[in-house]
Formats: C-alpha cells, structure tokens, sequence
C-alpha cells in the first residue's frame, strides 16, 4: 500500500515532513514541501511531473545521495538521515540498487564485470560475487552476454544489464530514474515487463520516476509530483 497522508505506521520505506531547499545566491528554492509518503514491500510506485517537481530529488534522498534541509527518512527500520557519510556509504551498497536512464555501464568493463561492480563494497568472496552475478544476469535473461562489452549490446540489453547490476547485492529496493527514456518503445517495453516481474514474482519494492504514462501503467500506484507536492493515485497507473 501507497501512502501520501503520512499515517503509515509499518511500511518499508517512511518519509516524513521531507523539505529539499536549495540557495541560489539570496534565493531560496524549495524543491520538496514537506512531502509524507509510505511504500510498503513489494509496492511499485511511478512518479510522474513536470519537469522540476523534485522527481528525481527526490529518489536521490531516498538512495541516501542527498540529505534533506528537513524532515526523516526510514527505510526497514533504518534512520538514514542521521547515519554520518561512511555510514550511508555502507547502507546503499546493502540496501539501494539504482537504475539510471543512461544505463552508466563503464564501456572498458564486460556486462559481467560492470554487475560485479557494486559487490566489491559488500565484502563478499570472490565464489559468491560470481553467484550473485550469474543469478541477476539469469535473471535479465543476459547469461549468454556476460562477457560482452557495452558496445556489443543494443540498447534494451544495456539497460538489462543496469538492472542485473541493481539487484545483484538483493537490494530492499530499486530506485529507477527514467529507466526506458532512453529506449525503443519494444525495449522499453522488455525492460517494464522485467521490472513488473521483479516486483511480483521476487517482491522487490521499486520506485519509478518517468514521463512516460505507458510506463506508468506498469506500476501498482502512481503518484503525480507538482511544485514539490506529491498527489496520490490509484492502482494501475491513473494519475490523481
């Protein structure tokens, strides 16, 4: 379940009182309003605004890549606006998986390595990352491209391995940041299916930003971000 009136009690992610501010010289720009939402396991949720709303702010708070002028944000019991710089480092690498609309593969590295990347933070052997790598690439339906580099993959199955490489440390959730802005309209399609799966049949909790309403129907909820202020939906994409 979706909350935006800030009356959840038990939900996987909390976030309460959530102001973002930015100073531009003199100016104050106030990117989040006191924003309320609760999101429990397993929900996927769209974002969808105008460009500027806090979309994208605001998953960045969420990932613990920012910190917010006020308010908490709770994740599994965890409070990660108090946690120090080092602290929050060690969080993300266990708990966030990002997705990114421009994939961010390193071109130098195969799919295989650019997977194994983030678990060389999480202290696993060797035989284990190489587990978690062949499981989120079998995952992605990738196996057969691990030792590919970037540039022999279109674009749907760079994409893919953005994905593999998220899930591959089995985040609590996925932040994905227009994750088919960048795609075809059949890979982007591919790319919402595998999430819907990851969703349903793997109960991973993901949070969405898009422009696109065909993505959006994907989600359990969308939830329209306007000047800061987020609006709920309802299930199956309608926007509030």
């Amino acid at each position: 379940m979706v909350r935006v009136d800030g009356k959840g009690n038990n939900s996987l992610v909390r976030v309460r009182g959530l102001d973002k501010i930015y100073r531009r010289g003199g100016e104050e720009i106030h990117v989040l309003q006191g924003l309320n939402l609760d999101v429990d396991k397993g929900d996927f949720v769209a974002f969808m605004g105008p460009s500027g709303s806090g979309k994208t702010t605001l998953l960045n708070l969420l990932g613990g890549l920012d910190v917010p002028t006020r308010g908490n944000i709770n994740v599994a019991g965890d409070e990660i606006t108090s946690m120090s710089g080092a602290r929050l480092t060690e969080w993300r690498a266990r708990h966030v998986g990002f997705v990114f609309q421009m994939y961010n593969l390193i071109p130098v590295m195969t799919a295989y390595q650019n997977v194994e990347l983030p678990l060389l933070l999480t202290g696993l052997s060797k035989s284990k990352r190489r587990e978690h790598v062949e499981t989120a690439l079998g995952v992605v339906a990738l196996n057969d491209r691990m030792n590919h580099y970037p540039r022999q993959l279109s674009g749907g199955q760079e994409q893919r391995v953005g994905i593999a490489r998220a899930i591959a440390a089995d985040p609590t959730f996925l932040l994905c940041d227009e994750p088919t802005g960048d795609l075809d309209r059949k890979s982007a399609d591919e790319v919402l299916t595998l999430l819907h799966r990851l969703s349903k049949e793997f109960g991973k909790t993901i949070l969405m930003v898009t422009h696109d309403p065909l993505a959006a129907e994907r989600a359990d909820t969308t939830l329209h971000m306007d000047k800061g202020v987020l609006i709920e939906g309802v299930k199956g994409g309608a926007v509030a």
